[in-house]
């Protein structure tokens, strides 16, 4: 200690010890080597992995590929418009409407899509023709196609997710907002579409997002009506030219490919319906890239000290 008159002595520095977290080195040794053995099996199997590179590239997907995208755009579309329809009916308080729309959602949520599928491919077996008089009139074969088959099937399906889904959304905006925009003169009909669902685009996006994306791959059960999507024509071809592994892991490429795309769409999606509720945007996919190549800059020296 100092003498009286001096300045006390700095306290003596602390010497930090980190803690040795070995059970994280070993778990991540552990899944390395399971990894490795995982690629080393498929490397050394028998597999000819010059057909899968040649299937990738030669444009043999490309097609099927399409009809996925364009299926599973338009059941989304049908999802999205109808799920918010049920949704508002779901929290109408006209008992009818509710109770329909708690039918419909009960219905599709408790059965399978690919039962489904089968149930409208074969809707002929109950209805014969479709006749609106005047209108339109054919029969049922000609009508439910395997793309019409699979676009109500998948659709409707959807739109049962959807109204959940939206009903959260909704739900989740205050209540004083709506009785702010009905002391405003609003009508219900206006405040929901001006006030309660533009604010509750930020619940909804991301699961919806990941509907959109589940919706590319449930798109595969289309399969069983012979629509001619991804997995229909991977399947076939693996089929007829006995390359059943080699077709699979290539179709396996291209949904992965298809869900990475549209995975950074819905990443740029949520980050925009985020402004004016989060301080401070995530970073993007870019930002993040830079982040991480700076802080590998190597150390200079600045007055003596590396920083």
């Amino acid at each position: 200690m100092g003498g009286e008159g001096q300045p006390p002595a700095p306290p003596a520095a602390i010497k930090a010890i980190p803690v040795r977290h070995y059970g994280r080195w070993i778990g991540a040794a552990l899944v390395i080597a399971l990894l490795g053995a995982v690629v080393l099996a498929f490397a050394n199997g028998d597999i000819d992995w010059d057909v899968v590179g040649e299937r990738l590239i030669d444009g043999t997907f490309v097609g099927p590929a399409w009809e996925t995208l364009k299926i599973s755009v338009y059941a989304m579309l049908i999802g999205v418009v109808l799920g918010t329809v049920l949704a508002v009916m779901r929290l109408s308080s006209n008992p009818v409407l509710s109770a329909v729309s708690w039918a419909y959602i009960w219905f599709f949520r408790g059965t399978p899509v690919l039962v489904q599928l089968l149930l409208w491919f074969n809707l002929s077996l109950v209805f014969n023709e479709v006749n609106l008089g005047p209108i339109y009139k054919n029969e049922m074969n000609d009508v439910m196609t395997p793309f019409v088959a699979a676009l109500l099937a998948l659709g409707l399906n959807e739109a049962a997710y959807m109204a959940e889904i939206s009903r959260a959304g909704i739900q989740s905006v205050d209540h004083g907002q709506t009785e702010a925009a009905h002391a405003l003169g609003m009508n219900g009909a206006r405040t929901m579409r001006r006030i309660v669902l533009p604010q509750a685009m930020r619940v909804i996006i991301p699961p919806t997002g990941n509907e959109f994306i589940n919706m590319l791959k449930t798109s595969s059960l289309a399969f069983v009506i012979a629509y001619q999507e991804l997995f229909y024509v991977s399947k076939n071809i693996g089929s007829t030219t006995l390359t059943v592994m080699e077709m699979f892991i290539a179709v396996s490429v291209w949904y992965l490919l298809m869900t990475t795309v549209f995975s950074i769409g819905q990443y740029y999606l949520e980050r925009h319906y985020a402004k004016g509720a989060d301080r401070e945007l995530p970073p993007t996919p870019l930002q993040r890239l830079r982040a991480n190549l700076t802080s590998f800059r190597t150390p200079s020296q600045v007055g003596g000290t590396t920083v």
